[in-house]
């Protein structure tokens, strides 16, 4: 090792030069060893811009070190629990079941709990908190990595039927409405409320805040010519005073099974159909199925949607597919074998089979996979390619 660095910058010529000389021709070789290492890290950084693999990389190894896997290791813990959700907030990780709702730091410690009574829990994420709710009940809370913020309370007639939080944290909350067909608040950052509107005509079946906080989306049901109807209404935000309908689309053909905003696109997932739309109201593109159906779906990939479809109701036989937000099939993988559960972060999809995990990118090419993981029952994917296998009573971690 000596060696190599000493040929670096000495001058080996056999030549006794002047000292001034030498200093001069080992200041050269000096600068020609840096120059060339910058021009190396530059073309490795310019590859890592374009895949964007190589931060991962070093995002993975400045959170967790420099361990390969700890797959089956227990990062955390919690009550065993056939209805358990999961929601990550940073490296916290929120467990909701029927009886509990708990936020675990990643050392295993209990950071908040509290003790919840729901028949239909339901738990989502967004903007670094998470919102946990009973569909058909009458308790709601908002949860940060330090604890609650926010905590509901529905009337017995008018129980919640979804919530969901947009990327700022902003929170739009749909219930039953008494003598109506439903209502939705919206409540901001810092949980206070400063919208609702009513609907009397129409179901109302969900609701999301946009990304840019100024307009509500509420997805409805009607009926039309003896066929039941989707449309997504356009309410405005930025105005004081009773909610202002701005603009409305219509989900054709489908039931609406969510709502989100991809960057500058609000993307619907129907039984049949995924529709893309801005925010003004404007369809920019449609994936329709086919004929196969909707087995899963994920939603929090960077700018793909992921789908599971089959070719029959039941059984393993269909394929994977992932769409970009112009509603334009990226790649698409056939699948013959049980798939328990999918989920997207950042550019990778993750997919957990009965015996081993596969993280791909959005182009459905192999990321990593790990075997071996006939304990966990989900998955939880990280922006940074990272995964928590979750299992009935721990979770671990994967590093690719």
């Amino acid at each position: 090792m000596g060696e190599r660095t000493n040929k670096i910058w000495q001058d080996d010529d056999g030549e006794k030069a002047p000292a001034s000389g030498k200093k001069r021709r080992g200041l050269k070789r000096f600068a020609i060893f840096f120059l060339t290492l910058a021009v190396v890290l530059g073309v490795v950084l310019l590859a890592a811009w374009r895949d964007g693999t190589g931060f991962d990389i070093l995002r993975r190894y400045w959170n967790y070190g420099s361990g390969e896997t700890s797959g089956g290791s227990a990062a955390y813990q919690y009550d065993p629990s056939p209805r358990n959700r999961f929601a990550l907030l940073g490296d916290s990780l929120t467990v909701l079941s029927d009886t509990r709702l708990s936020l675990l730091s990643p050392d295993g410690e209990e950071i908040w709990s509290a003790a919840v009574n729901m028949t239909a829990p339901a738990l989502s994420s967004g903007g670094g908190r998470a919102v946990a709710y009973d569909v058909g009940g009458t308790e709601l809370y908002v949860l940060d990595q330090t604890g609650e913020l926010l905590h509901l309370t529905a009337a017995e007639e008018e129980p919640f039927i979804a919530a969901a939080l947009n990327q700022n944290g902003w929170l739009a909350v749909t219930t039953e409405c008494k003598g109506a067909k439903g209502l939705v608040r919206v409540y901001d950052d810092q949980q206070r409320q400063v919208m609702q509107f009513t609907s009397t005509s129409r179901f109302v079946l969900d609701a999301c805040v946009t990304d840019d906080n100024t307009r509500l989306a509420a997805v409805t049901l009607g009926q039309k010519d003896s066929v039941f109807l989707s449309n997504v209404l356009l309410y405005d935000l930025t105005k004081p005073g009773d909610a202002e309908l701005s603009a409305s689309y219509e989900i054709r053909d489908g039931l609406v099974a969510a709502i989100t905003q991809q960057e500058s696109q609000l993307v619907t997932v129907s039984d049949t159909c995924l529709t893309y739309a801005d925010t003004k109201g404007t369809v920019s593109g449609s994936y329709d199925y086919h004929g196969l159906y909707l087995r899963g779906y994920a939603l929090g990939g960077e700018d793909f949607t992921a789908l599971l479809l089959n070719r029959y109701e039941s059984g393993s036989v269909g394929k994977l597919v992932t769409v970009d937000q112009t509603g334009t099939e990226r790649a698409s993988l056939d699948v013959n074998r049980e798939v328990l559960d999918i989920s997207a972060a950042g550019r990778y999809l993750g997919v957990l089979y009965t015996d081993s995990l596969v993280i791909y990118n959005q182009d459905l090419q192999v990321y990593a996979s790990l075997n071996g993981t006939d304990f966990a029952t989900g998955v939880l994917l990280r922006p940074d390619g990272s995964a928590l296998l979750l299992a009935s009573e721990k979770a671990g971690l994967f590093l690719p």
